[in-house]
């Protein structure tokens, strides 16, 4: 295994940080799959998997069961990790600047397109590599004027040529579940067996700039754009994964999870040894657009129904917002069907904020609701 340290833009003299990353494998064999954890540093169960995956690569790597590239990112964001305010870490958003550190990635696709249609041809595997090639040159030159872009940059140098990228989260109170983009699904549904997540929401775009589509969407628009003409393959699978709550860090949970993706790893054909058979899925995929985000009507002390992964009928009461003066209690009510995939931390809300999420089957009409 090696070890390799990326200098990130330093604020001010004397206050350099860098984004370390455990290299596994050989570069250019195999397939390559990279991991990153605590992306908001505040969420910190994916980092304790990744400790944990890393014994399990540890003794593969001593065996020579290595077949392919496995990069680890145990802390993603080390800017965002050393902040706190009155005790209480706040990784989510930039101190410096206020936008959420998985956000305004580079658009790649639209980096790289004006030049590539003269390079390509008539092999699928000679346009992967250099469209892997024109995204590290663009990677190269963006313009980087501040930590953050720095290690946006940083970031993607590592995973651009990635086959497989996990962007390790969690969310406030949750069960397992996961983002990513609809063409990917048939290459990312063993992850979600071998895991047992319960909620799969697919986008094709939800302009969002997060790390993971600017990771796996500019495969599939550079199809559309070139298709026609040229075989483009969907070189990314990409996928923000949900280790379920902020609080589950915790050694059972998170050896279970490194070891299901120790078993995709083997899957993939990156680890060796036979793969363990696939479980059936929790739950069916559904549209990114169908998961629906109760909000607090008033404001209130906020009483959940039901905890994270209870099925959520048409109708059925959610919420409970209880004015602690008045006595009133005001219910909230589920517009559609699914699995309650999360819900806030919050027990006392103001109005508008958000409560809980819904994963159901059909799209609503306002369409993929990204958080802020």
């Amino acid at each position: 295994m090696r070890v390799q340290h990326q200098p990130l833009l330093a604020r001010s003299p004397c206050t350099r940080r860098d984004l370390t990353s455990l290299h596994y494998g050989e570069p250019g064999r195999g397939k390559k799959v990279y991991l990153q954890a605590s992306l908001h540093a505040d969420e910190l169960p994916g980092m304790l998997v990744l400790h944990h995956l890393r014994q399990r690569l540890d003794q593969a790597q001593a065996e020579g069961a290595i077949h392919g590239e496995i990069v680890l990112v145990p802390i993603a964001n080390p800017v965002g990790l050393e902040q706190t305010l009155m005790h209480d870490a706040m990784g989510r958003f930039d101190f410096n600047s206020g936008e959420n550190f998985n956000r305004r990635y580079p658009d790649l696709a639209a980096l790289i397109s004006d030049g590539l249609e003269a390079r390509l041809g008539q092999d699928a595997s000679d346009n992967r590599r250099l469209i892997r090639q024109a995204m590290g040159q663009a990677l190269q030159q963006w313009p980087v004027t501040s930590e953050l872009d720095s290690l946006r940059r940083a970031q993607l140098l590592l995973a651009h040529d990635a086959d497989v990228v996990l962007d390790l989260h969690c969310d406030a109170q949750a069960i397992l579940h996961l983002y990513a983009e609809t063409p990917y699904w048939p290459q990312i549904e063993p992850l979600a067996r071998y895991l047992g997540v319960h909620a799969s929401l697919l986008a094709s775009g939800t302009g969002a700039g997060s790390f993971d589509e600017a990771c796996g969407q500019p495969w599939w628009r550079l199809a559309e754009r070139f298709g026609e003409h040229f075989p483009i393959p969907l070189g990314c699978a990409s996928v923000t994964l949900e280790l379920r709550g902020e609080a589950d860090v915790e050694h059972g949970l998170a050896q279970s999870d490194a070891g299901q993706l120790f078993a995709y790893l083997q899957h993939l054909g990156v680890v060796g040894g036979e793969a363990p058979a696939m479980p059936a899925l929790h739950h069916p995929a559904t549209p990114f657009a169908g998961s629906l985000t109760l909000r607090a009507p008033c404001a209130g002390l906020v009483v959940f129904l039901h905890k994270p992964g209870a099925w959520i009928n048409h109708g059925d009461p959610v919420v409970e917002l209880i004015d602690p003066l008045s006595g009133v209690t005001q219910v909230v009510r589920s517009s559609t069907c699914g699995v309650m995939y999360m819900r806030s931390a919050i027990r006392f809300a103001a109005p508008g904020v958000e409560l809980c999420k819904i994963a159901g089957a059909a799209p609503l009409p306002e369409g993929v609701q990204v958080s802020a």
